[in-house]
């Protein structure tokens, strides 16, 4: 039990005080290339899925306040967004279809 509560302890502490960002291992050039091309995409890919959480959330707000109007609008910016991110890398095609036809259902609900 005790092991198990200092491993969850040091992964947050790691996880919370970036602890490898600042104590790096690697010794070639091309591992520390691939550390900061990790530190660039992750910071990209933190972006998106930011941006992909506000923009279904629009979505679900017009949904709930009941304007079809307002939500069918924001839903064609939704799809057309959801499938960027798709060629971006950041979600699959099976998911990206997953989400949308979800928010197609909840809109035609209306």
């Amino acid at each position: 039990m005790f092991n198990l509560i200092l491993i969850i302890f040091k992964v947050t502490f790691y996880l919370k005080f970036d602890y490898y960002k600042d104590n790096a291992m690697a010794n070639h050039k091309s591992a520390l290339k691939r550390i900061r091309q990790t530190e660039k995409q992750t910071e990209r890919n933190r972006f998106y899925r930011t941006r992909l959480k506000n923009i279904v959330k629009a979505v679900r707000t017009a949904i709930d306040a009941g304007n079809k109007e307002e939500a069918s609008e924001t839903l064609k910016v939704a799809n057309k967004q959801i499938h960027k991110f798709v060629s971006k890398g950041l979600l699959k095609k099976e998911t990206a279809s997953r989400k949308v036809s979800r928010l197609h259902q909840a809109v035609n609900a209306l």
